[in-house]
């Protein structure tokens, strides 16, 4: 039997799962939610797609990146048809088309001590960090945690193969992650966050086995970016577990509003 094409919904409830899961008081207050996340790569991306399908209809997503070759094991932007193109607008794209009523937002831009102010913080119930760069990220976390927003952030998800090992706990509390170190002795020599909040990471540290060369990460203009980390060997099922777990502490926290 030849399967007829589905007729559309003129009014279709995109998010009626959800709505049954957690309750219209609850999908409605998720939809109600600005949020901003940092980093569209191979955490941001799918933490992204996460929060729209979870009914998240506000978002902010800033990433001065164009999609690269050395994107396509993990990023969701990333395919033949999308190399070169800015992975904010090709995101944007993708989550227009599952919700065509969310607002989304694309910054193109790099976040520094320098451009901060332009980003406005304060304007947002949630900020989530996947940026990867250990200046910026430490930069964006104490000034995140001097707002009203609740602050979420990935450690590092390089040089991982088990998302068993994949855990959520207090920053000051994470164990055997590099990037983690690296920002608490930053911070314990400067400026520390003004509170607390709560981080994905892994404690597994694997070795890379391939070339030691760095793999090149081209900028908007096509030239060597100097703003990414020593490059490390990556897998989607471990990015991609980062990302699913960001977007769940963003939607349990408003759901949990309401039980509390």
């Amino acid at each position: 039997m030849e399967n007829k094409p589905q007729e559309k919904d003129s009014n279709p409830n995109y998010f009626s799962r959800v709505e049954l899961l957690l309750g219209s008081e609850a999908l409605n207050l998720i939809a109600s939610q600005r949020v901003i996340l940092f980093g569209v790569g191979g955490v941001g991306s799918w933490c992204a797609e996460a929060l729209i399908r979870s009914g998240i209809k506000n978002l902010t997503i800033v990433d001065p990146d164009r999609v690269n070759w050395s994107n396509f094991n993990r990023q969701l932007p990333a395919t033949i048809e999308t190399i070169g193109k800015l992975k904010v607008e090709v995101l944007k794209r993708r989550l227009i088309s599952i919700n065509p009523d969310a607002n989304i937002e694309v910054i193109a831009q790099i976040y520094t001590e320098g451009t901060a102010p332009t980003f406005h913080l304060s304007n947002y119930d949630y900020i989530v960090d996947a940026i990867d760069t250990l200046t910026h990220k430490a930069h964006l976390l104490l000034e995140a945690c001097k707002t009203d927003a609740t602050v979420f952030a990935s450690m590092g998800a390089g040089l991982k193969m088990n998302p068993l090992r994949i855990d959520i706990t207090e920053f000051w509390k994470v164990k055997g992650c590099k990037l983690a170190a690296a920002l608490r002795q930053r911070f314990r020599k400067g400026e520390k966050p003004s509170r607390k909040f709560q981080c994905v990471y892994s404690e597994e540290m694997l070795q890379n086995k391939g070339d030691s060369d760095e793999i090149e990460e081209l900028n908007e203009g096509g030239i060597i970016s100097h703003f990414k980390p020593h490059t490390n060997g990556t897998m989607m099922h471990i990015t991609g577990t980062f990302g699913f777990m960001l977007a769940s502490l963003v939607i349990n926290d408003i759901n949990d509003k309401l039980n509390s």
